[in-house]
């Protein structure tokens, strides 16, 4: 019996003959047949349940969520099913049951074993099914997508059965009947449980967060169709988003877990190109100690270096990407695969239905079947698809995250050589730029093996269709590619030459932002622009060549698929008369080129986007790369003394010949070591070298515990006063107020608008000078270290200050009295307290010892002393005591005050103004200021062309589509070249209009770009000191980088792609509507629908676009900072806290990218589902009016609807990428209407020519502010200065001395009174007209990355003779002789390359090739020593003597024998006389002399 039935079984498993599917198949009202039914429909759902379980089973016990409590969601669903597996086991006993009837009655009707079989599967099948849901809630699943489709097929098989037992009269056994409908319900039930959602599982990462991401906690269909962030858009649709609506990143998205993962297998690849180089590498042979002569040693191990044998391989960051983010990422390829295959349902589809037209005896319902299956393929297709782009832009997100991360990790561990290889600006391009690129590539890169693909599937399908005329088309094909390829390989070297040309624009720019002060003082706006413009208009040139090269390319792209098709359907026609061209042939066939265009056009932007991702990886390579500070090079062992150098020889680079020779020092614990020298002896070098910064080429430097270290040119963080001091360490208030009082800060204090709440603006900007340094100490003194070292911290604050400092702090009674002290001075005053004195001479030690053992010594040393300290030391300390004890007074009074202004006044000490992101949307003013910007005939003469290039286009389908339509004679086709030939023309037509508009558009594009940059540049530069004082130099940068690379490249490209989608989809409706005119009832609505969905969309989307790129700017201000103080951060230790502070700003402008990736799949799925309508709609019109429609013209309609989905949801991407990418046209724009300085130039200049030709000063009643919310810094002066007087003008730090020489300069516009030079009135001059005839050196020289003889004559006004004249006269003249380039010798980036004192040196040079009536220097001789001091005063006295010179001194002896000084108090002239007469009058002026110990 068993071997019968099981026969049976076999017999309706193979396809039943032909009488079957005419029951199923060929009639009115089709059915399966009852075997079919009780076995393939039962076998299904199993057979699908017990292949997924094993998988999913290993899956769910990697992936542990932690355990859910029970629910009722859960209760029910086990109950469900456990009644669904008894309902089947009641038909397992049901059949044994009926078996026993049949045996005992003898009945000659045997039992199918089927009815014993399939319920039996059934059975344990549902058995399983509620085991895994159990198992799924200890694992924390909260909704599962493998038992939802379980449930669904069991579903859809079941319904099949369901229609058939109705249909059929109730002929068979009710007992079966009854189990069948309970089980239908129940399964029914079970579908929609598992739709649900469960409670989050217990001690979830989740719960943790604020504000956690739905997506953890949404369904299965939720997470499918992206309903889950439909919250956030709406939110985003009634107002506009804010950064706390947004969520937490999920925990696998976070720096923390991602960044890791990278540097590790980074790491791993290095660790594998290092291992055969150590055999060649560490082989220098040590000279023989007796011929230790300086260099020996390093020139032959340098040589041995040189020798590495084989030609090692690069370390791969290519494979250290694909192992970190591979694995996840190949989820998206098997997406991808289903996908390109569904791609050809359609025109498969396409074919049945023109067949089924063509075939009048056909059932109907064949074409409502047809039609749903197209619905329900291509909605399959889009969920497929949105999930595959949602995978890649995770894993884009991700590997971006990484990369930024592995940057910063590395910018702080990079050695100096390397460092001065790349500048700041090519540092951050790789972060932004580059890091971006990567973003790009990783949605399509899948395209590389799924192109392919789909062509070779095409034209599988096209060979079936039209046979071997294929072949012609694919010849065209083949064709293009060279083509391309070479127009691609063009494009690479143009990419890498605009690139260059940026590196350097953003490396000016950013130099230019740094140095805006001096710019403005000097008048040398235009210079900088012109040079800016300059290196501009080379970059644009490349733009253009590019843009020709890419109108060809797009010319051969649109052409490819039109010049395919008419080369098939040329041959196609004419090998054969008896080739009949009919609907089928054509639209199927049109419909699979048209699957053709999308690889073959995306394969070359693949390509290009695999050139440029590649031009990255390089340099990201390289910069990975770099060689690393030695972290071995200070050993920290506990030794006897506290620091020891033995014969210590150290170079900037390896390559280098040595900066510092022949070093041996023993510091014991607790001493204080002043170090001493001239400019460029090696001072600042030597804590170098002690901090590890330096390369040790021999001996060995160990430093016992903890280092604080204070830089000569402090280093101020973006951030509040408070936390520059406290620098991350745990606040101890009364060790605060110490430090904060040692340092002499409170005064300072109680001048800043919140305290120590005051915001300090990037670089420090609204401090002055003094206070910056002594912000720097106070952060070293605060951390409590074991060993100091101070580079110079006194040289920027007055005498008396620096006294109070040196007491209170560095000196013998001073805070640090027991910590190791190494001093690097000028000040002379302080050398007989220091327990030893090294002096230094090129590099090396000449002379060490106390100070009275260097005097008995009587060597250069002691020769240098006599000639500069002064004979009067202190005589009595009452000065002293007097100017303490006020200052102690302070103290006392104002500690409480002073912190106290805290709580009031945060809001006022904020400066610097975040990126705001404007709300809203996006204004047609900023489109039309764009079109303005390219000319307005350009833009509609480029309208016009796309109008005619997609007007030839559909007419050439329409003229197609008749074509097929034409009778067949004698089974040929008479007119068939006539249409062949108009198809043809129509074709030619379409490439001219298409390569006129690619054109037009690009030069445009470049033409607006050229603009809009050019007015920004002019703009920002306009703009007075206080603007740049308020924007992060970051937020600058980023509209120089970000915003004008996407002008430049971005836009142009998208609104040619906006314009050709809006042009497809129109066309595609016009002629859906001409085929089947009821299509007409259907659009309005879903219009309306696709029209709602769009704006809910691009109102959040813009918002989060706008928040993404506000959160930006802080990751690059945090990075520029960082590099810039990359020595402060190292030598304290503080690595970690700015790579977590980085991880945070990343992580935090990941949190608004997020869900905008997330915002474009949802609206996506939406927008496709509307498309996906239309398609249905067209096809089922077309069924319902098969009489009257001929198969041409449903043919056209239909290829156009199956296109449609794609230009729909493309129209609505390119609209809301033009919107969120234009606002960088109006963030560009945003600086036209920021205020602006005073005309740069008067037209009718008045000025007699040589003004001013005495140098009389007269100030009256004058006073200015900072801000408008803020009090004078200076008010009420009125001083009158001759012509060729020397004036020094005094005053503690803050007093307002730097203002009032910015009121001189016009930097700051006056508030009351008026400043008169010869009787003008400054304020009705130009502002050049001003600046360019008085001159300043400044208190920081400021140099640019230039020739040397840039930096002094930006112009080129003078001769080289001038020029070397004035470097004699600043005592440069010996060391730039020296030089290999001379006068074209390139500075780095801020003249790192020439030491603080040079670069002053050069500052003066500047001033006397100016040679103006008036001088005014700011603290200019602070970073120099006494020696070059004398000689710039002594040169200042001579070469300015019939000048008037105002100095601002901190070294009182420079100008006690000018004619008068000027000394300030809190903003206010105190004293005005000679300096003989103040020290009588024994006011400030006298105390301050007496701190110098002048009198």
């Amino acid at each position: 019996n068993v071997y019968v039935g099981f026969i049976r079984i076999i017999c309706h498993l193979i396809p039943p003959p032909p009488q079957d599917w005419n029951r199923t198949w060929h009639v009115g009202n089709p059915d399966l047949t009852q075997c079919f039914q009780n076995t393939v429909l039962v076998w299904v759902p199993c057979l699908y349940l017990w292949v997924c379980a094993p998988i999913y089973f290993l899956y769910l016990k990697s992936h542990d969520r932690g355990y859910i409590c029970m629910t009722h969601l859960n209760r029910a669903k086990t109950a469900v099913g456990f009644l669904l597996w008894i309902v089947c086991w009641a038909d397992v006993f049901y059949s044994f049951w009926e078996r026993s009837q049949h045996d005992s009655g003898a009945s000659s009707s045997t039992q199918a074993p089927v009815n014993l079989v399939s319920p039996t599967m059934l059975g344990i099948t549902m058995l399983l099914a509620t085991l895994l849901t159990q198992y799924e809630r200890l694992k924390g699943v909260q909704s599962s997508g493998v038992m939802l489709n379980f449930w669904l097929v069991a579903v859809l098989c079941a319904t099949v059965t369901f229609r058939s037992k109705i249909i059929q009269p109730l002929t068979v056994c009710v007992f079966r009947y009854t189990t069948f409908y309970i089980y239908y319900t129940l399964l029914l039930i079970s579908l929609l449980l598992s739709a649900l959602s469960d409670q989050p599982p217990l001690f979830s990462e989740a719960s943790k967060d604020a504000n956690p991401c739905p997506e953890i906690g949404a369904s299965f269909l939720s997470r499918i169709s992206f309903w889950w962030i439909t919250g956030l858009i709406v939110t985003g649709y009634k107002r506009p988003l804010e950064q706390k609506d947004l969520w937490c990143l999920n925990s696998e998205d976070r720096s923390q877990r991602v960044v890791p993962q990278l540097v590790r297998r980074w790491n791993n690849e290095c660790l594998k190109v290092k291992r055969p180089e150590e055999k060649t590498l560490y082989s220098p042979k040590k000279a023989p100690r007796g011929e230790r002569k300086e260099g020996v040693p390093v020139e032959e191990s340098e040589i041995l270096i040189m020798k590495t044998p084989q030609k090692t391989r690069e370390p791969s960051l290519f494979w250290a990407l694909c192992l970190t983010f591979g694995p996840y990422f190949l989820i998206s390829s098997l997406y991808k695969i289903i996908q390109d295959i569904l791609m050809f349902v359609g025109p498969n589809i396409l074919r049945l239905l023109i067949q089924f037209v063509n075939d009048s005896s056909a059932p109907s319902w064949q074409g409502y079947f047809y039609t749903a299956l197209l619905f329900v393929c291509t909605c399959f297709q889009t969920l497929i698809l949105q999930k595959y782009f949602h995978v890649c832009f995770v894993t884009g997100m991700r590997l971006r995250t990484a990369i930024v991360g592995a940057v910063y990790r590395k910018a702080l561990v990079i050695s100096n050589a390397a460092r001065r290889t790349s500048t700041v600006g090519e540092i951050v391009n790789l972060m932004s730029v580059d890091a971006q690129r990567f973003m790009d590539l990783i949605t399509y890169i899948n395209m590389i093996w799924s192109a392919p693909l789909q062509v070779i599937l095409a034209l599988y399908f096209l060979w079936q269709n039209l046979g071997p005329s294929v072949l012609a088309g694919v010849a065209v094909m083949v064709l293009m590619v060279p083509i391309n390829g070479v127009i691609a390989m063009k494009t690479k070297t143009y990419q890498v030459a605009q690139m260059k040309s940026k590196d350097n624009r953003i490396k000016l720019m950013n130099e230019v932002l740094n140095g805006i002060k001096v710019l403005k003082l000097y008048a040398w706006e235009l210079a900088f622009k012109d040079k800016v413009s300059a290196i501009r208009e080379s970059e644009l040139r490349v733009l253009k060549k590019a843009a020709y090269l890419g109108a060809i390319s797009t010319f051969t792209w649109v052409c490819a698929p039109f010049l395919v098709a008419l080369s098939t359907f040329t041959v196609y026609v004419m090998i054969d008369e008896r080739n009949v061209l009919d609907a089928q042939k054509a639209f199927v066939s049109l419909a699979l080129f048209n699957i053709l265009r999308f690889p073959l056009n995306m394969l070359p932007m693949v390509i290009s986007s695999m050139v440029q991702a590649s031009v990255s990886m390089k340099r990201l390579c390289v910069f990975l790369s770099h060689e690393e500070l030695q972290e071995d090079s200070v050993e920290r062992m506990a030794v006897a003394d506290s620091i020891s150098i033995e014969d210590g020889v150290f170079s900037w680079c390896r390559n280098d010949a040595p900066t510092l020779k022949r070093l041996s020092v023993r510091i014991p614990d607790g001493s204080l070591v002043a170090v001493v020298g001239h400019v460029g002896s090696g001072k600042s070098s030597l804590l170098s070298a002690l901090l590890g910064e330096m390369e040790k080429l021999e001996g060995s430097v160990s430093v016992k515990g903890s280092v604080a270290y204070v830089p000569q040119q402090a280093w101020i963080q973006n951030a509040t006063l408070k936390d520059n001091i406290v620098f991350g360490q745990e606040r101890k208030e009364s060790w605060y107020h110490r430090v904060v009082e040692a340092c002499a800060l409170l005064p300072d204090l109680e001048i800043l608008p919140a305290g120590d709440g005051t915001e300090i603006g990037e670089k420090g900007v609204n401090l002055s000078g003094g206070q910056k340094q002594r912000v720097s100490l106070a952060r070293a003194v605060y951390c409590d270290c074991a060993v100091y070292l101070l580079d110079d911290p006194l040289s920027a604050v007055d005498a008396h200050v620096g006294k109070h400092i040196f007491e209170k702090v560095v000196g013998p009674q001073g805070v640090l009295k027991d910590r190791t002290r190494v001093l690097v001075t000028h000040g002379l005053s302080f050398l007989p307290q220091a327990d030893l004195i090294l002096v230094m001479v090129e590099g090396e030690i000449t002379e060490r010892g106390s100070y009275l053992e260097l005097m008995a010594r009587d060597g250069a040393f002691a020769e240098f002393l006599r000639t500069y300290a002064n004979k009067e030391q202190e005589d009595d300390e009452s000065g002293d005591i007097c100017y303490l004890h006020h200052h102690h007074q302070l103290a006392m009074r104002t500690e409480g005050e002073v912190l106290g202004k805290k709580a009031k006044n945060a809001e006022v000490g904020r400066i610097t103004e975040a990126d705001k992101a404007n709300t809203g949307r996006v204004k047609l003013s900023v489109f039309w200021e764009y079109m303005k910007a390219i000319g307005v005939v350009l833009s509609c003469v480029s309208i016009f062309l796309f109008f005619s290039h997609h007007f030839a286009s559909l007419f050439s389908n329409y003229w197609l589509s008749l074509w097929t339509d034409d009778p067949v004679v004698n089974g040929t086709q008479p007119s068939r070249e006539m249409r062949l030939g108009v198809y043809g023309a129509l074709g030619a037509s379409q490439g001219i209009a298409v390569f006129c508009y690619s054109i037009s558009v690009s030069i445009g594009g470049i033409l607006a770009s050229r603009y809009l940059h050019q007015s920004m540049l002019y703009n920002v530069l306009r703009s007075p000191m206080s603007f740049f004082e308020r924007t992060p130099s970051g937020n600058l940068v980023n509209r120089f980088s970000k915003e004008t690379d996407t002008i430049d490249s971005i836009i142009p490209s998208i609104i040619k792609m906006f314009m050709g989608s809006m042009f497809n989809v129109v066309g595609s409706c016009v002629v859906i509507l001409i085929a089947t005119p009821l299509v007409a009832i259907i659009i309005p609505p879903l219009g309306i629908l696709y029209f709602f969905v769009q704006r809910f969309y691009v109102a959040s989307s813009r918002q989060l676009k706008r928040l993404e790129s506000v959160s930006r700017s802080p990751v690059y201000t945090h990075f520029n900072e960082t590099l810039l103080g990359a020595s402060v951060i190292r030598a304290f230790g503080e690595q970690e806290r700015f790579i977590r502070e980085s991880d945070g700003r990343v992580d935090h402008n990941q949190k608004a990218y997020y869900p905008s990736i997330v915002a474009n799949r949802w609206l996506a799925v939406r927008l496709e589902f509307v498309g996906n309508c239309i398609v249905m709609f067209a096809a089922l019109f077309a069924v319902m009016a098969r009489e009257s429609l001929s198969p041409g013209i449903m043919g056209l309609s239909i290829s156009y609807a199956l296109q449609l989905t794609a230009s729909l949801t493309w129209l609505v991407r390119m609209s809301s990428d033009l919107e969120t990418n234009i606002v960088a046209v109006e963030r560009v724009k945003e600086y036209e209407d920021t205020e602006k300085e005073a005309d740069w130039r008067h037209d009718q200049s008045s000025l007699p020519p040589g003004w001013p030709t005495a140098g009389n000063i007269d100030i009256r009643g004058f006073g200015l502010r900072y801000r408008e919310d803020q009090e004078l810094a200076v008010r009420n002066i009125t001083v009158a200065i001759h012509g060729g007087e020397k004036v020094g003008i005094v005053g503690r730090t803050g007093a307002g001395k730097s203002s009032l020489t910015l009121g001189l300069f016009r930097i700051i516009e006056a508030c009351e009174g008026e400043i008169h030079i010869d009787g003008v009135n400054i304020a009705t001059l130009g502002l050049h007209e001003l600046r360019s005839r008085i001159t300043i050196i400044p208190q920081d020289p400021v140099l640019f990355s230039g020739s040397l003889r840039m930096n002094l004559d930006p112009f080129d006004g003078y001769s080289d003779e001038e020029v070397w004249r004035a470097l004699e006269l600043s005592h440069l003249k010996s060391f730039v002789s020296g030089l290999p380039d001379k006068l074209n010798h390139e500075c780095s980036e801020g003249g790192e390359n020439l030491s603080l004192g040079q670069r002053q040196l050069v500052c003066l040079a500047r001033a006397l090739l100016r040679k103006t009536k008036i001088l005014v220097l700011d603290e200019a001789t602070a970073a120099v020593d006494l020696e070059t001091d004398n000689l710039i005063q002594s040169t200042i006295r001579t070469q300015f003597d019939d000048c008037t010179v105002l100095t601002i001194a901190h070294r009182l002896n420079t100008i006690m024998d000018y004619t008068r000084v000027l000394v300030l108090d809190k903003g206010e002239m105190a004293e005005f006389d000679s300096p003989s007469t103040l020290i009588t009058k024994r006011g400030i002026f006298y105390k301050m002399a007496k701190d110098s110990g002048l009198v």
